[in-house]
């Protein structure tokens, strides 16, 4: 498989699997007198989405950038990554403190007294899938910034069948300086010529 379309396949990839398991619970917790609270990972880190977000769309700008602004957005992928990577690992390091907020939403509680109020709380696997996906994406932009100078551009493929194929421009002069001398440049089988010699017989017999 070409290296190209891997690695920008891995970044789009982590970007969604970032915007996906953004939407699901990263922690769980009880609050006195109730179970079974939860918050996502957009509630815990608003910023959390739009980075995601903009991965994906760096991921389709890389397909057909040119080399210097392969390398840009290569940087660019791997600042973003890292972004979701540190929002995943700061909720995952102190889970009670990354509750703060959606504590006070549900009790009006705030700081010491909205800690007390926390029974129980875990994080689910979703948190450590965002870390993972921050980090391959963080990577992979890396990579792109070191070794995408090798890659084609999309261009190329547009550039006209002359500029590929000198010896069709020649061929297409030396059909027209054919044209000036009288030959017909298509006749490819000699029927002018096949007729001028069945005639000179006949007018010979006449």
């Amino acid at each position: 498989m070409r290296v190209k379309p891997l690695t920008l396949g891995v970044i789009a990839i982590a970007g969604a699997v970032a915007l996906g398991a953004g939407s699901q619970a990263w922690i769980t917790f009880s609050l006195d007198g109730n179970t079974g609270e939860q918050s996502t990972g957009h509630d815990l880190n608003a910023a959390l989405s739009p980075i995601a977000i903009a991965i994906v769309a760096a991921a389709l700008a890389l397909s057909i950038a040119g080399p210097v602004f392969r390398r840009v957005l290569g940087v660019l992928v791997a600042g973003l990554g890292g972004g979701v990577a540190a929002l995943a690992a700061i909720v995952i390091a102190d889970p009670e403190a990354a509750l703060t907020a959606r504590v006070t939403e549900l009790t009006g509680l705030a700081g010491h007294a909205g800690f007390a109020a926390v029974s129980s709380e875990s994080l689910t696997v979703w948190s450590w899938v965002t870390l993972a996906a921050g980090v391959i994406a963080a990577l992979a932009g890396l990579f792109v910034a070191v070794a995408s100078g090798r890659w084609g551009t999309a261009g190329r493929k547009y550039e006209s069948s002359s500029a590929k194929d000198p010896a069709r421009s020649h061929d297409r002069i030396s059909d027209w300086d054919s044209l000036s001398d009288g030959d017909d440049p298509t006749d490819d089988d000699g029927r002018g010529d096949s007729d001028g010699d069945d005639a000179s017989p006949g007018t010979a017999r006449a």
